[in-house]
């Protein structure tokens, strides 16, 4: 009896083998996923930190320096501006740093971002005053922004900017 009882579940075993094989392998795939993927936080901290980002890129506009847009722009940056002209990351920058434009105030209100794991996008409204030409200019412009999650921080690698109504002809 003792033997048939080993036999029974020596059988057994052989016969549930392939299916925990086929488990470990489901379990080390798994393990290798979790692994492979970068750990996404919190949304809300990454949201915060957008947030700031956005406003940083309004201060800078105002000073004119293009260091923020060097160190948080990617290389790859494909941007619009209001007035349909398409640029890259180092274009992006000559425009920031122009002296035709002086800025008395530069401001991002209405900052929304939505993070979708590595990525995220933030739509704000810009509002300035700034001197072009020797004339005084108070705009209101939309900007949207997408940004990719990077083992440096968050760059932006897209944007577009849309002048709200009147529309008053500007750099960006």
């Amino acid at each position: 009896m003792i033997k048939i009882t080993g036999m029974v579940a020596l059988a057994i075993g052989l016969l549930l083998a392939p299916s925990w094989q086929s488990q470990e392998t489901w379990r080390d795939a798994c393990i290798q996923r979790c692994v492979a993927q970068p750990m996404h936080g919190d949304p809300e901290v990454h949201r915060q930190e957008i947030v700031s980002l956005e406003r940083e890129a309004a201060r800078a506009i105002q000073l004119n320096n293009g260091t923020y847009f060097q160190r948080v722009y990617s290389e790859d940056f494909a941007g619009t501006l209001s007035h349909g002209q398409q640029v890259n990351k180092t274009q992006w920058i000559d425009v920031i740093q122009s002296p035709a434009v002086k800025y008395e105030s530069f401001n991002a209100s209405e900052v929304n971002v939505r993070v979708f794991q590595a990525t995220a996008v933030a739509t704000c409204l810009w509002s300035s005053r700034s001197i072009i030409k020797g004339q005084h200019v108070s705009i209101q412009i939309r900007a949207v922004h997408v940004y990719v999650d990077t083992p440096r921080g968050w760059h932006v690698v897209s944007g577009q900017t849309t002048n709200l109504p009147p529309d008053v002809q500007q750099p960006l």
